[in-house]
């Protein structure tokens, strides 16, 4: 059945006492869930002398042991399943870059709570049964790909599977099929943007709605997206350990993503101490899904840095909104004492006009001291200028670095096309620090 609007759903409106009566009756059935279905939490919360009847008042989730990232990699691959892999229907895992993968399973109930909660932030900013959406992420163990096809589909949107690289090409779908909303990392939007341009094509696309996550963004990368397209972007979050997209999701006021409350238990702690923070403080995003059948993880750590906005959003949606995530804590570079975060640099160059869209921060050794290099592309029209223009910009650059971040840096300006591209998440640092 084609999502309406009914879409703008009970849970979305329903009065905060009832919202928060829901929650914690699905908290303590999650936590119970656990207890007696995975020998994993069944162990810990024993072993913290805590029991499922001890969680009374949501003030009791800290009673809870945290779930980490090394959790799910020495449980691999079902170590965390609270269902036998019979009534399991599908599975994905993340990248598995550093280690083993984290492996996250889904029942059947499962992925209709996960397709829902996608058509609602989908519907949120705007798609109808009208648009075309072009899906330009990995359709394999990424839960990006399917995620979202199956959420635009539950809305009735018409879905183009174009997945990742042929940009070209990709353009081309744009163009043929009359593409009116896309989904990809902010950094491949970029990337599309170029090319599109050298195509001279840019104002022949239709796009109105772009919905970008899975790296850190800034508000500047937002205009620069929103002009060059002429469409409306919006920042969206999810995790492949809580389903994968849909946890939270801008809405038209572009002021901080919706996080469902009927779903998810959100806290935000100190990453050092593991306490949470108070209302309005900067820390790590701890969440608790709250219907998961097949993996039902108590107390999460993202890694995720945010703030939780508890102020009542202008659309009338009664669900407390995060922050733009602001980095994660294992992307964290610390430069001679000091936390550097890529987004943080971003933000800055995006502020400059000169600078291009793309850049790379390399870290080296000189001597005992970290070197910072962060090379920026700049437009084409400044390597038609005097030398002492780019000296001027480089200048102009390294004193709002020092600005933001607090630290000195070298400037490398580097012709358009020189920065590697990326079709799915960028890989905007190169550590060299331990190769030295």
């Amino acid at each position: 059945m084609p999502y309406s609007d009914k879409y703008w759903c009970k849970e979305e409106v329903m009065p905060k006492k009832e919202l928060e009566e829901l929650q914690i009756k699905r908290l303590k059935w999650v936590i119970r869930h656990a207890y007696e279905k995975v020998p994993f939490y069944h162990k810990k919360m024993k072993e913290a002398k805590v029991y499922p009847d001890d969680i009374k008042k949501k003030e009791d989730i800290v009673k809870i042991p945290f779930t980490t990232k090394e959790d799910l990699r020495d449980n691999y691959p079902f170590g965390l399943f609270a269902v036998p892999k019979e009534k399991l229907v599908r599975i994905h895992t993340s990248s598995g870059t550093s280690g083993k993968p984290k492996v996250v399973g889904y029942t059947s109930k499962d992925l209709e709570n996960w397709i829902d909660m996608v058509a609602r932030c989908l519907y949120m900013v705007g798609m109808r049964e009208k648009d075309v959406f072009q899906n330009m992420v990995s359709y394999t163990f990424f839960t990006g790909g399917l995620g979202m096809h199956y959420g635009a589909e539950r809305i009735g949107a018409m879905v183009v599977p174009s997945g990742t690289g042929n940009t070209e090409k990709q353009i081309k779908y744009m163009l043929d099929f009359g593409t009116t909303v896309i989904h990809c990392t902010p950094s491949y939007a970029l990337y599309i943007k170029e090319v599109a341009e050298k195509l001279d094509v840019l104002e022949k696309l239709e796009l109105r709605i772009g919905c970008f996550g899975a790296e850190p963004w800034s508000e500047n990368t937002r205009k620069r997206l929103e002009d060059a397209f002429n469409l409306k972007a919006y920042d969206s979050y999810g995790l492949s350990e809580m389903n994968g997209p849909g946890v939270a999701f801008e809405c038209v006021e572009q002021d901080g993503l919706h996080i469902w409350l009927d779903h998810y238990f959100v806290e935000i702690i100190d990453p050092k101490t593991g306490e949470q923070v108070g209302e309005g403080e900067k820390g790590e995003l701890v969440l608790t899904p709250l219907t998961k059948e097949a993996m039902p993880l108590l107390r999460y750590r993202t890694g995720d840095l945010t703030v939780l906005m508890t102020d009542k959003c202008a659309c009338g949606r009664i669900h407390p909104r995060i922050h733009r995530i602001f980095g994660r804590t294992d992307d964290m570079i610390v430069v001679r004492g000091i936390n550097v975060f890529p987004s943080q640099i971003e933000h800055v160059l995006m502020q400059i006009p000169e600078a291009g869209d793309h850049f790379q921060v390399v870290i080296t050794k000189n001597g005992p001291l970290d070197e910072i290099t962060v090379k920026v592309e700049v437009v084409d029209e400044v390597f038609t200028g005097e030398l002492s223009d780019l000296e001027k910009l480089k200048r102009k650059i390294q004193n709002e670095l020092k600005k933001e971040l607090n630290l000195r840096t070298n400037v490398e300006l580097v012709e358009r096309g020189s920065i590697e591209r990326f079709k799915g998440k960028a890989k905007r640092v190169i550590d060299l620090r331990n190769n030295l």
